[in-house]
């Protein structure tokens, strides 16, 4: 695992040649919204960092952070963070590249990210499906092929709905 600082974020994006996916023209986007039971969140984590990443580099780039700070718990994330070996801020570096092993790990952030009503973007290696989770509890998912959709409509269920 590695943490990188904003100007970081954009560049590994910019060496892959895209860019954020909700700006992509004429992309398929879905969206669900965050189960009423908290607990679940987990299971959408999970889910979100073994299927997406097809077991290569993910970048979890925080996008917002502070909405909903009553209910951020800061200490678990920084907790976190540094059994990594990293002491700077969210602020100073808000992405957290994952690799291809760090399926567990890339849950737990995103885990904690969600329930902390953060938001941000879910960028994979294999660029099949992205995603962005939203500090308003849902998560957009971006594809270029519809197709690449269908695991995601059948682990998620019924709280799909189309977007744009």
């Amino acid at each position: 695992m590695e943490f990188y600082t904003q100007d970081e974020c954009e560049a590994w994006l910019a060496e892959r040649r895209r860019q954020k996916p909700n700006l992509v023209p004429d992309i398929h986007v879905v969206r669900f919204a965050y189960p009423a039971e908290h607990h679940r969140l987990y299971f959408i984590a999970r889910f979100i960092a073994f299927s997406l990443p097809h077991r290569m580099k993910t970048l979890l780039w925080i996008k917002e952070w502070g909405m909903w700070s009553s209910s951020e718990n800061w200490h678990l994330y920084y907790k976190l963070r540094q059994v990594y070996g990293d002491r700077r801020s969210l602020h100073d570096a808000p992405g957290h590249l994952c690799f291809e092993h760090e399926g567990e790990t890339l849950a737990s952030f995103l885990q904690i990210a969600m329930f902390n009503g953060w938001g941000g973007y879910v960028l994979t290696e294999a660029n099949k499906v992205n995603a962005f989770f939203s500090h308003d509890s849902h998560i957009d998912f971006y594809a270029e092929d519809y197709e690449n959709f269908a695991e995601i409509r059948k682990s998620l269920g019924p709280e799909e709905s189309a977007v744009g």
